[in-house]
């Protein structure tokens, strides 16, 4: 009588036993620590083309002047570059015969709000065309070894330039995405992605803590794509 009941306890111990193996091999991927966003593994076309770019600290921002990238917007066929990304941006836009944008409407990505345009002294600040890359953040990253013609054609490439609301622009100053993204949380996605293609077009790098943050934004949207922009 005491044989089977040491036989029945051993039974049901080596049941368990199994039964606990079982529930681990089901739920492995639990047991694993988690990974940080810097290291998934997804993969789509903007974390492949960020995964090109040098990794490493800003440069110091000695000598870093607007004039580095220019004179102001450069001009051609008679219009500036101001006014062309105004006329690529906004809705219904108006221009004038000497090839200004004098009204129109910009549905701002940076802050997900409508802002009507007019042209004047008091009123032409509240659209401002931003270096999606800023140009400080450029300059500390690559952009020194930049001729003074492709510094130049940085700072008036459509790829790099969006109108947006001129205190959102302001706000953002010199920021990488680690310290600024825009208030409009649907619009980080093709922000980052922006960002990433300009960088890898002019050979620029980021800082690790810049990649981390357009990696943690990108993958809430493994769809997106880098842009191909037009003016």
């Amino acid at each position: 009588m005491k044989r089977a009941l040491q036989i029945r306890r051993t039974i049901a111990v080596v049941v368990i036993v199994m039964l606990v193996l079982v529930l681990l091999f089901i739920n492995a991927d639990m047991w694993q620590p988690a990974r940080p966003a810097s290291q998934s593994s997804a993969s789509n076309e903007v974390v492949d083309a960020l995964n090109t770019l040098e990794v490493k600290g800003r440069a110091p921002k000695t000598g870093y002047t607007r004039e580095q990238f220019g004179k102001g917007w450069l001009e051609t066929g008679g219009c500036d570059t101001r006014n062309k990304i105004l006329y690529r941006d906004l809705v219904d836009a108006k221009v004038n015969d000497t090839c200004k944008v004098v009204s129109g409407t910009l549905h701002d990505p940076y802050t997900g709000k409508d802002i009507i345009f007019t042209r004047g002294a008091s009123t032409s600040d509240a659209i401002q065309i931003d270096h999606v890359v800023a140009l400080g953040d450029a300059w500390q990253k690559g952009a020194q070894q930049l001729t003074a013609a492709e510094r130049e054609q940085l700072a008036n490439d459509p790829l790099e330039l969006l109108a947006v609301d001129g205190k959102a622009n302001q706000q953002k100053s010199d920021s990488d995405a680690a310290s600024w993204l825009p208030p409009n949380k649907p619009f980080r996605c093709q922000y980052v992605a922006r960002q990433v293609a300009v960088k890898k077009k002019y050979k620029l790098w980021v800082t690790q803590a810049e990649k981390d943050a357009i990696i943690n934004v990108i993958s809430s949207c493994p769809a997106q794509t880098l842009p191909r922009p037009t003016v």
